[in-house]
């Protein structure tokens, strides 16, 4: 069993990735500062389809063989479930039974988890609420991750600990003159999309890798950016 450490904790990724070889996917999540749960789309990991199944991903048992300082896992969050036709009391009941299968003998000093919420801009009702009873079940780190526009200042203002954002079309800066302890998951494609880089804050793409819109070739790509962009950042 292999303790997974690095000495940055800065880079990581959404979740989603085109690979289809179980190895291969978790080996480049293993090359990122923060390595995080692949989930493989290719092999019905899609976040609207593993909910059927909750605990069910390509990659988990693997993946689990490992012992890490920080790792992050993800789930398909409450509104987006909701949003999909899932009644409220179904969409927590599925978020909760697939959180705690992933933590389930997870080996980690530190697990950030982040509730995907791809649309959470257009939606009307109290979506904190919806949260609340998923991350006060579990001892993580609380992220949310949103790769639409919304209103921004009602993530500063949540009970959570990072923001993931698509930093490639949002200025969230404009938002906010204080961060109330927030720290933000930056989803760049360049370096001067990050406009208010501070330590603790997380870099990654603006959104997931799925096979259908990436390869593999892409995900390397990436890595080599967001490791090349970390390099560059202030250390203190």
């Amino acid at each position: 069993m292999t303790k997974i450490r690095h000495s940055k904790r800065t880079v990581t990724q959404i979740g989603s990735l085109p690979f289809t070889d179980v190895d291969e996917a978790i080996a480049y999540s293993l090359a990122h500062d923060i390595p995080f749960l692949p989930e493989l789309t290719a092999r019905g990991d899609a976040m609207t389809e593993y909910i059927k199944d909750p605990g069910r991903l390509s990659c988990l048992e693997a993946f689990k063989k490992n012992r890490f300082d920080v790792v992050k896992v993800q789930c398909i969050g409450p509104v987006t479930l909701i949003q999909c036709c899932y009644d409220e009391a179904d969409a927590i009941t599925r978020i909760y039974d697939h959180v705690d299968a992933l933590l389930d003998k997870l080996q980690a000093e530190e697990i950030i988890l982040f509730l995907d919420e791809p649309a959470l801009g257009c939606v009307g009702f109290d979506f904190v609420r919806l949260w609340e009873p998923i991350f006060e079940s579990f001892p993580v780190t609380r992220g949310v991750h949103t790769c639409g526009n919304m209103q921004w200042d009602q993530m500063f203002a949540a009970p959570i600990d990072i923001i993931s954002f698509d930093a490639s079309k949002f200025d969230i800066t404009r938002y906010y003159k204080d961060r109330s302890n927030k720290r933000i998951a930056w989803g760049i494609n360049a370096a001067d999309q990050i406009r208010d880089y501070q330590q603790g804050d997380l870099l990654t793409g603006p959104c997931g890798l799925p096979h259908s819109n990436h390869t593999v070739d892409d995900a390397h790509a990436r890595l080599a950016m967001l490791r090349d962009v970390a390099e560059r950042l202030p250390t203190a």
